[in-house]
């Protein structure tokens, strides 16, 4: 396993890091992997708590992360490219959208703590939270709409 720099979230670019420190990034909270809600009307953004279909519910992470597109043509593979148009749908504690907004990482944030289980303990995480999208036809989706945890 690549060794990752000291603190690197807070000295070394988005576009400069490792694949192991892109990867690190991730705080395992699992909203990205819920199905949202786009208005047309106004741009807004709801979460529901209904996941994808190779969401882990017990893990709070992907059950196929390095065959996701292959099973999911729509996830979205995130890259420093790529953040500029995803932003916006993504939660407001992420760390690669906070990284890109120039704000620091939350103090419960695994790099942080140096705890993988802090985002859980938190409260942050979808764990234990969400139902399949193999069991909520799409046009039920508004029935499971959450607020975005803090």
């Amino acid at each position: 396993m690549e060794k990752l720099r000291p603190k690197f979230w807070e000295t070394v670019p988005l576009a400069k890091m490792t694949s192991a420190e892109w990867e690190a990034l991730c705080d395992g909270c699992g909203k990205c992997c819920l199905n949202k809600l786009e208005y047309d009307d106004t741009g807004e953004v709801v979460y529901t708590c209904v996941a994808c279909r190779l969401f882990d519910d017990a893990t709070s992470g992907c059950s196929d992360y390095a065959n996701r597109k292959a099973h999911v043509p729509e996830c979205v593979v995130l890259t420093p490219k790529s953040l500029k148009k995803s932003a916006y749908w993504m939660p407001a504690t992420c760390a690669y959208k906070l990284l890109w907004q120039g704000l620091p990482l939350p103090d419960w944030h695994p790099l942080v703590t140096g705890d993988p289980e802090s985002t859980h303990r938190s409260g942050h995480s979808m764990r234990n939270r969400t139902v399949s999208e193999l069991t909520v036809p799409e046009e039920d989706w508004e029935e499971y709409l959450i607020e975005e945890t803090p």
